[in-house]
């Protein structure tokens, strides 16, 4: 693989600045403390959570909720909800 076909390189350049908003608000909900530049001292385990929280905002989730009868207690409801992710 050539160096000149990195896909870390965001298809519009002048979207980088936005993108790098975006992953700074995603840490934070996550907790993750990122530096402006170099973040290479994280942990898988931090670069996954915001990562995983970026995706989950672009990605929306769809839910559902209605109640039913328990199956297992005679005369009791339930509420079952369905939760399922739009793809685009």
């Amino acid at each position: 693989m050539s160096s000149s076909n990195n896909s870390n390189q965001p298809v519009v350049p002048s979207a980088r600045e936005a993108l790098n908003k975006f992953k700074m608000e995603a840490a934070n909900e996550v907790g993750v403390n990122l530096k402006q530049g170099y973040n290479g001292d994280l942990t898988s385990r931090e670069a996954g959570s915001v990562g995983g929280q970026m995706v989950k905002k672009m990605i929306p989730t769809r839910s559902m909720s209605f109640e039913r009868e328990d199956r297992t207690a005679m005369g009791h409801q339930v509420t079952v909800t369905y939760r399922w992710q739009v793809q685009v």
